[in-house]
C-alpha cells in the first residue's frame, strides 16, 4: 500500500476537489465541521470494532488488565474462526460502502488505511488458516496457558480466585478444541515437525506433576501459583482452604483430563511425523511462505532478495568484528576469536544461584543506567514502569533467551524484560547490554508502552502488531546506545555486533529452510560457522525458524528500513535534524507497516524544511 495521504494540500482549513466529470465544473469546499463529523463516525466504528473483538477474546482482556470475562478462555474452534471471517467481511463491506474518504482528517485517514488493509489481509490469509502449529516449543498452548494463568491472571479478591478455578476447569474443553485442530491439520497434510513432539510432550507432562496429580511432596506448578496468590488475600483462612480445595478438584478434573487428552494425541501423531521442516512441504507451501514474508516484512521483497541481503550483512558485520579482534590484540582467525568468545570463562556467569543473581543484578543496572539518558533520545516517554524478571522455571527450558511482556493498560502491571537463566552458557556477559536495550529500553518497552498510552488514535492502532516495525525498532535500539557512548568495553561492542550478526543470519537461514529446502542440520551449521553463539543457541533458533516461517526475517529488514529513513531525514534536514523528533515520528503513531512509516517520515521532513 503506497499511501499519499500526507501529500494532501490543505487550503484555509478546507479540502478542495474537482467534480468527477474531469472538468472543474464546480468546486465544492468541505467544511471543517463535515470533516470532523465523518472522522468521528469512522473513529466510533473503529472503537466499536475493537470493543466487540475484545468481548470475543477473554484472554486478550486479561492481557490488557481487563477482568470482564476472567473466568473464560478464548474459543479456538473452527466454528468461531468461521464467524470471525464473516464479521471481518462485514466490517470491510461497511468500510467500503459507508465512508466518504475525502471527508476524513489526516489522522483518521491513516487509521482508515491501516484498518482496511488489516481486514483485507485477514480475509486473504484465511486461505492459510491451518498453516500453523498450535503446539510448539516457542509459543504453544501447552506452555502458554499455564504461563498465562501465572503471569496474567491476578488474584486480588475472592472473585478473581473463583475465576481462576473456572479457567482451570475450562482447560479440558479448550484442549478438546485444540486436539480437534491438531487432527484437522494432520488430515490436511500439515503435521508438526518431528523434533517438536519431544519438547511439547515434556512441557505437557511437567504441568501434571506434583500435587494434586500425584502423591509427591512437591506441589504442581499451577497449584503452587494458586495457593501463593490466595495466601495473600485478606479473607478468612477457612475461605482460603475452601478455594484451594476447589482448585485441586479443578486441576484433577479440568487440567489433568485436558493435558492427558493432548498428550495421547501427540504421542499418536509423533509416530507419523517427518523430519521435513520447511514450509515448502505444505500444500501450496511456496505461495504460503511468500505471503508470510510479505506480511512479516510489510514489503514486497522476495525470498531470494532477503536471502542476499542477509549474506551481504553477514559479510559487513564480520568485517567490523575483525576490527575489534585486532583492537583487543587477539591473534588468530575470526573463527578462533569466535571460539574464544564462546568458551572463555571470563564471559560467563556461574550456573548456580549466585551466578544467576549476579546476572539479574547486572541486567537491572544496565536498564537503570539507560533510564538516566532517555531525554537525549525521546520527547515522548511512557508512564508505565519496567521490571526485570527471570523466566519461570516451568517454561525456561523451552522459552527464548529473552523477551518482553507489555504492561497492563490500566497500570496494574508494569512492562517486563524477561531473561532466561536456564542455560547460562548461552547468556554471555558481552551480550547483556544489547539484550537489555532490545527488550527493555530504549527498545520494546519504549515502543509498546508509548503506543498503549497514545491519546488520539483508536485502540486497534495502539495494540496492532507489524512484526518488521516492532522487531526492527528492537534491533535498531541495540544500535542507538553505541552512538551514545555505551558499549565502552570492546567485548561488549562485539556482543552488540554478535546480536546484529545473529539477525542477519536469520535472513539467510529462514529463507534457506523455507524456500531453498535447507535441512535443520544445514541451518544449524550456518549459525555455528558464522556466529560466536553456542550451538544450543543455533539449535533453538533453527527450530524457531521451522515453526514460525518468516517471523525471524522481520528484525533486520525493519532495522535496515529505520536506519535508511533516519539517514534520509538527516541528509534532507542537515543541522535541523533532531533525533528526538525523528523518534517521535516513529513511535507516536502506533505500530505501522514500513511503507506507511516512510510516508510519515517524508511528511516530517517536509514540515521541518
Amino acid at each position: 500500500m503506497k499511501s499519499n495521504i500526507f501529500k494532501i494540500v490543505a487550503l484555509s482549513g478546507t479540502i478542495i476537489f474537482a467534480s468527477c466529470k474531469g472538468e472543474v465544473d464546480k468546486v465544492k469546499e468541505i467544511s471543517p465541521e463535515e470533516i470532523a463529523k465523518e472522522s468521528a463516525k469512522v473513529n466510533t466504528f473503529f472503537q466499536k470494532q475493537f470493543k466487540e473483538s475484545l468481548d470475543r477474546h477473554p484472554m486478550y482482556q486479561s492481557y490488557l488488565g481487563i477482568s470482564k470475562d476472567a473466568d473464560k478462555w478464548d474459543d479456538i474452534s473452527d466454528a468461531f474462526l468461521d464467524k470471525e471471517l464473516l464479521l471481518t467481511k462485514e466490517a470491510l463491506q461497511w468500510i467500503n460502502d459507508s465512508v466518504d474518504v475525502k471527508r476524513l482528517d489526516k489522522n483518521t485517514k491513516l487509521s482508515f488505511d491501516l484498518f482496511k488493509e488489516g481486514l483485507e489481509s485477514s480475509i486473504a490469509d484465511d486461505t492459510y488458516r491451518l498453516y500453523s502449529y498450535p503446539v510448539n516449543q516457542m509459543h504453544g498452548a501447552q506452555s502458554e496457558i499455564p504461563a498465562f494463568l501465572i503471569n496474567m491472571h491476578q488474584i486480588k479478591n475472592k472473585k478473581d480466585a473463583e475465576n481462576y478455578i473456572s479457567r482451570l476447569k475450562g482447560i479440558k474443553p479448550m484442549f478438546g478444541q485444540l486436539v480437534k485442530n491438531l487432527k484437522k491439520r494432520q488430515e490436511s497434510g500439515i503435521m508438526i515437525p518431528k523434533f517438536v513432539f519431544e519438547k511439547v510432550l515434556e512441557d505437557s507432562k511437567n504441568l501434571i506433576k506434583g500435587q494434586p496429580f500425584d502423591t509427591s511432596k512437591k506441589k504442581s506448578t499451577l497449584l503452587n501459583d494458586f495457593e501463593t496468590k490466595v495466601s495473600k488475600l485478606e479473607i478468612e483462612d477457612v475461605e482460603k482452604s475452601s478455594l484451594i480445595e476447589k482448585a485441586k478438584k479443578a486441576l484433577k478434573e479440568g487440567v489433568l483430563v485436558g493435558y492427558t487428552n493432548l498428550i495421547d494425541t501427540l504421542e499418536e501423531q509423533e509416530k507419523e511425523a517427518s523430519t521435513d521442516d520447511g514450509a515448502w512441504k505444505f500444500p501450496k507451501g511456496e505461495a504460503f511462505y511468500n505471503n508470510a514474508l510479505k506480511r512479516t516484512t510489510t514489503t514486497n521483497l522476495t525470498a531470494n532478495e532477503i536471502h542476499d541481503k542477509g549474506l551481504s550483512e553477514v559479510a559487513r558485520i564480520h568485517g567490523e568484528m575483525k576490527a575489534i579482534k585486532e583492537k583487543v590484540g587477539f591473534k588468530g582467525s575470526l573463527q578462533d576469536f569466535f571460539e574464544f568468545m564462546k568458551t572463555d570463562k571470563q564471559f560467563y556467569y556461574s550456573a548456580d544461584t549466585k551466578g544467576r543473581k549476579e546476572y539479574m543484578d547486572k541486567a537491572e543496572f544496565i536498564i537503570d543506567s539507560m533510564k538516566t539518558r532517555l531525554d537525549e533520545l525521546f520527547i515522548t516517554k511512557p508512564k508505565a514502569g519496567l521490571q526485570v524478571k527471570a523466566v519461570e522455571a516451568f517454561r525456561e527450558k523451552s522459552a527464548g533467551k529473552a523477551f518482553y511482556q507489555q504492561p497492563a493498560i490500566d497500570g496494574s502491571r508494569p512492562g517486563t524484560y524477561y531473561a532466561n537463566m536456564y542455560d547460562m552458557e548461552s547468556m554471555p556477559s558481552y551480550q547483556m547490554e544489547a539484550l537489555a536495550y532490545h527488550e527493555g529500553i530504549p527498545g520494546h518497552h519504549m515502543q509498546i508502552a508509548i503506543a498503549q498510552e497514545l491519546k488520539e488514535v483508536p485502540m486497534f492502532r495502539k495494540f496492532g502488531r507489524y512484526t518488521a516495525y516492532v522487531e526492527g525498532w528492537g534491533l535498531y535500539s541495540e544500535f542507538i546506545p553505541k552512538e551514545m557512548g555505551f558499549y565502552a568495553d570492546p567485548y561488549s561492542d562485539f556482543g552488540r555486533l554478535a546480536m546484529e550478526l545473529w539477525r542477519a543470519c536469520r535472513l539467510v537461514v529462514d529463507t534457506g529452510i523455507h524456500a531453498k529446502k535447507w535441512t535443520r542440520e544445514e541451518g544449524i551449521k550456518y549459525y555455528t560457522d558464522n556466529t560466536p553463539n553456542a550451538k544450543a543457541d543455533a539449535v533453538k533458533m533453527v527450530e524457531r525458524h521451522i515453526v514460525m516461517p518468516s517471523q525471524a526475517t522481520a528484525y533486520k529488514i525493519g532495522m535496515l528500513k529505520i536506519l535508511e529513513l533516519r539517514e534520509k531525514a538527516k541528509k534532507a534536514l542537515g543541522g535541523k535534524f533532531d533525533i528526538r523528533k525523528f523518534h517521535d515520528v516513529v513511535l507516536t503513531n502506533g505500530p505501522l507497516p514500513l511503507n506507511v512509516l516512510e510516508n510519515l517520515v517524508d511528511a516530517y521532513i517536509s514540515s521541518e524544511e
